[in-house]
């Protein structure tokens, strides 16, 4: 039997972000999927520089620091820090092609919230992505699934209600799936920080220590 083959190795979620701060919203997110799709693990990709948006309020190895305290006392929760050690834009296609290669047979899980799904279509090479992986995709209150454009008609084609189609295909299904939504912004978090406020009870205490051990977010005089 093929040491790396779906039977000896569970599905390994994905979660990429700039994570700028991590709050308690991207860890309850992840831990529902990862009971959900029962994964065996399910790894953290902070992004270094990322193509998408502005740069960061913090830089890529504080914001390493603070997931590696939010995920540390959760089972099944991993970092990985490619996307930080890489020169140049992180792109997601780069990233999967990179985990492929290392995991040739197995189920690889890219997890999008919702807002970031509807803009799939803008990623780079964002076809190749369904070659590398499967995508599932966090639903939002208030959000729908696409059914017309480019987006509807890879839902016609792959998607899927089934955790199972997850488990025995390395790649190619979208799976939507419904997670708790805690209105948590990581815009407002770093305002609320640089205006000296307390952000207890929006990330785990652990961070909420190394956030003011970094002072990454207070306001610079």
């Amino acid at each position: 039997m093929n040491a790396d083959s779906p039977v000896t190795q569970g599905p390994l979620g994905l979660f990429g972000g700039t994570f700028d701060p991590i709050h308690l919203g991207h860890l309850r997110t992840a831990y529902e999927l990862l009971r959900a799709l029962k994964l065996q693990e399910l790894r953290f990709l902070p992004t270094g520089n990322p193509p998408h948006r502005d740069a960061t309020s913090a830089d890529a190895e504080q914001r390493l620091a603070l997931v590696r305290a939010a995920v540390a006392d959760q089972p099944g929760f991993t970092v990985d820090d490619r996307e930080v050690r890489r020169d140049g834009l992180s792109y997601s296609v780069d990233t999967l092609t990179e985990l492929r290669a290392e995991f040739p047979g197995r189920s690889l899980c890219l997890m999008v919230g919702m807002d970031a799904f509807l803009g799939l279509p803008h990623w780079h090479r964002w076809r190749d992505i369904f070659d590398l992986a499967h995508v599932v995709v966090a639903h939002r209150p208030g959000w729908k699934a696409p059914t017309q454009g480019p987006l509807g008609e890879v839902m016609v084609d792959r998607g899927t209600g089934a955790v199972r189609d997850l488990h025995e295909a390395p790649a190619g299904r979208i799976f939507v799936h419904a997670v708790t939504q805690l209105e948590i912004s990581s815009t407002e978090l770093r305002q609320l920080i640089a205006a000296g406020g307390d952000p207890r009870y929006l990330v785990p205490d652990s961070v909420r220590v190394l956030l003011a051990q970094l002072k990454c977010y207070a306001r610079r005089q």
